[in-house]
Parts: structure tokens; C-alpha cells; sequence
């Protein structure tokens, strides 16, 4: 096949928590919405969900990062091409290598130009607290089989559990299903050389059943810990009262402030600013990120989110439910969190999703598709109001 006969065009990229892919010409979600007739998004079964969506060129390539630390690779116009309304094809199919038990855990957009690699760097983290820097270029061959990013022994029960492109001077976090997070300079972390070493130490344990369950970049910021500090006393979602007139200084820090959203398994979470992630050494055991684990459950999913943000919540019933974060507070990032949604008796959440509601062409995709599979039975909700107030939160946090 022919590269060069491929045109040019941008497209929307879905990926299915069940591991279903396709592409869907950008170009008819904005039509669809000029035209007034409605929306029809990704059709998907009742119990899966849309876990990733991004807008990349028919010429660029995607990484698909598994569990068992493979690293595959397909250019956009290789994926099956589908209309809003279909569900697209399993990974599995199109990566024919993938093993039993095998599932991809990170799919990634690059530049078309792999020269450019070179410039970025990737960080990997592992459920047993491992994380490890390469440059991209580390990556740039990658033969249809797949090639190792990471190679664990074969008597290892560890797990990669996600990838992400960090730039210079921002930070890490890692955080665990027992309520944990560590925040630590990726400069801290090495750069290797090497493909297949598990790395270096980002986190240890205080209880032996925990483990990483979620990796999130952070901008780094200039701002010392006593900065933060003082800005938190004044910060404009810390009172009830109208929001009041700032200095420079702090204006500055609400400007860039970035909010961290942690999910359990019982419905419980919070958001919290993270500013109150301290940055540590590299190694440590962390500080508390969510209280009261025992009534909240595990924690499911730990990221950047903002008020504009909405999110799809999956249950081991197969219910899909989608909940917006505009009445959710901000609160203290060691509380125990407040009720996001009601699940059943035993009946837990089991993914989250995050759909980012602002304005650009990406969520016009994202809204449409989350309004069809909201459409298709899931359940639509908000977080309960009497538990939540609306506080000034940024809708876009800078840096």
C-alpha cells in the first residue's frame, strides 16, 4: 500500500473499554452540528464505554502500549474507518501478536515527523511503584509484531498500568488503589537508554495489597512550597462567599492551579487542587490522596480534571453512568470525599473515563459520543447537590 496515495485528513480516534478501535472523519461531527440534525456517537454494547478519543492525521502514528510492557504501532489510516454510529474493530484484530491476558493499557498519538521525537520524552509507571524515562525516539522502529517497552520477568506479577509524554520540568504522580500519592520532578527519573529494564523505584508500599493505579503529569510551576501554601489560604474555591479580588502574585497561581479528581470503587471521590501535592523525593511512600478507603472502596482512577469536565463511570453490572463536575467542590486532598454517585449494593465502579467538555473540535466528537451512549441506556446523573456546592474553579487551568 501506498502512503502517499492516503490523503491528508483529520480524523477522530475511538477506542472502547472492551478494546473496540475505529476512525471517523472529524469533518462530519462538525457538519452534523451545523446542520441541526442531531447527534450520533460510537455504537457501542450496554456494558462498554469509551475509553480514549483524540483528533490525529490519517498520516500520523499511534503507539499502543499493552500490560505486559509490548509496544505496538499502526499509522491512522491503518485503522478500520467507520461512521459515527458504528463500533469499529477489536485492538486484538488488528494487533494479531497481542497474548492471552494481554491488554493495551495506553494508546498514544505522535507526530508525523519522527525526526521530532527526539524532543520528547516518555515516562512509564508499573503497578508494583517502577517508573522510567526514555527519550521517544527510543521507539521510532517498531516492527508489526511489536517490540518490548518493557520487559518484566517472566515470574512477575507486575504490570504496566500507563504511559505519558512528559516535558521538561513537569512533574509526576503516581497514585494507589489504597488511597496513596507521590509527587516527584521527572527529572528525577533517569533517562534510559535501555528498553526492557522495569526502572527505577517511583513509590513503595506501606500496605502490602496496594498498588499504582493511575499516572498523571503535572506542570512543574515556580512557586515554593511556602507560596503554595499562602496561596491555599486565599485560593477563590476556598470560601462561599463571592469570589474577592486576588493579588498578582496569587492570581498567577489560580491561573495555572490544576485540580487532581480521584474516583472509588463505591461511588465516593473528590477533587482537590494540586497545589496540596507536595513534590517529594522520588521513592517515598507518599502522602494520603483520599481518606476513609473502607467505606469509599479502592481507588479506581486518580487525574487531571475541571469543572468542565464530565465523566463516564463503568459498574461490574455493565451500567454506564455519566456525571458532570460542576457542582463537585474543591476540598482537602486528604478528606475522605463525598458520594459521586449511588451504586447498588454490591455493585462497584470499575473504570472512569473523562470526557473534557471546552470548546474545540476534539469534544465536539466527545460530546456527541457521549450523548449516544448516554441515549443507548446508560444512566445519566449529577452529583448530588446537596453535597456539593458551585465554587469558582477554573474552567481551563493554565501551564
Amino acid at each position: 500500500e501506498d502512503e502517499d496515495l492516503i490523503e491528508r485528513d483529520e480524523m477522530v480516534v475511538t477506542v472502547t473499554l472492551d478494546g473496540y478501535i475505529k476512525r471517523t472523519p472529524l469533518s462530519t461531527f462538525r457538519a452534523q452540528n451545523r446542520g441541526g440534525k442531531g447527534r450520533a456517537g460510537m455504537a457501542t454494547k450496554e456494558e462498554d464505554a469509551v475509553s480514549e478519543l483524540f483528533v490525529t492525521s490519517t498520516h500520523n502514528p499511534v503507539l499502543f502500549f499493552s500490560t505486559k510492557g509490548k509496544v505496538y504501532r499502526l499509522k491512522v489510516w491503518k485503522l478500520p474507518e467507520g461512521g459515527p454510529t458504528t463500533r469499529g474493530r477489536p485492538i486484538i484484530n488488528l494487533l494479531p501478536s497481542l497474548e492471552d491476558g494481554e491488554t493495551i493499557r495506553t494508546v498514544l498519538p505522535l507526530p508525523e515527523d519522527e525526526d521530532s521525537w527526539g524532543a520528547l520524552n516518555v515516562v512509564f509507571a508499573t503497578a508494583k511503584g517502577n517508573v522510567r524515562r526514555n527519550s521517544m525516539d527510543a521507539f521510532t522502529n517498531i516492527p508489526s509484531n511489536g517490540k518490548f517497552a518493557m520487559k518484566f520477568d517472566e515470574e512477575s506479577d507486575d504490570r504496566l498500568i500507563g504511559v505519558a509524554l512528559l516535558e521538561q520540568g513537569d512533574d509526576v504522580l503516581l497514585a494507589t488503589q489504597m488511597g496513596k500519592a507521590i509527587r516527584f520532578s521527572g527529572e528525577d527519573v533517569r533517562e534510559f537508554v535501555s528498553r526492557t529494564s522495569t526502572g527505577v523505584r517511583g513509590m513503595k508500599f506501606k500496605e502490602k495489597n496496594d498498588e499504582v493505579v493511575s499516572l498523571s503529569i503535572l506542570k512543574g510551576g515556580t512557586a515554593t512550597p511556602d507560596e503554595r501554601d499562602a496561596y491555599l489560604k486565599v485560593a477563590p474555591w476556598k470560601s462561599d462567599e463571592e469570589a474577592h479580588s486576588l493579588s498578582d502574585d496569587h492570581q498567577a497561581m489560580a491561573d495555572e492551579e490544576e485540580f487532581i479528581l480521584t474516583v472509588c470503587a463505591n461511588g465516593y471521590g473528590k477533587l482537590s487542587s494540586a497545589y496540596e501535592y507536595r513534590r517529594a523525593g522520588r521513592g517515598g511512600m507518599g502522602i494520603t490522596n483520599i481518606d476513609n478507603i473502607a467505606r469509599n472502596g479502592q481507588v479506581v482512577a486518580s487525574f487531571t480534571a475541571t469543572k468542565s469536565d464530565q465523566l463516564m463511570l463503568v459498574t461490574d453490572q455493565a451500567k454506564l453512568i455519566r456525571i458532570g463536575l460542576n457542582s463537585l467542590r474543591v476540598i482537602g486532598r486528604s478528606s475522605a470525599g463525598v458520594r459521586l454517585f449511588n451504586v447498588a449494593k454490591g455493585e462497584t465502579i470499575v473504570s472512569v473515563a473523562k470526557l473534557d467538555e471546552n470548546e474545540n473540535p476534539e469534544n465536539e466528537a466527545e460530546e456527541a459520543i457521549a450523548e449516544e451512549m448516554v441515549g443507548r441506556g446508560a444512566e445519566e446523573t449529577a452529583p448530588d447537590t446537596t453535597a456539593h456546592s458551585d465554587r469558582n474553579i477554573p474552567d481551563e487551568p493554565g501551564g
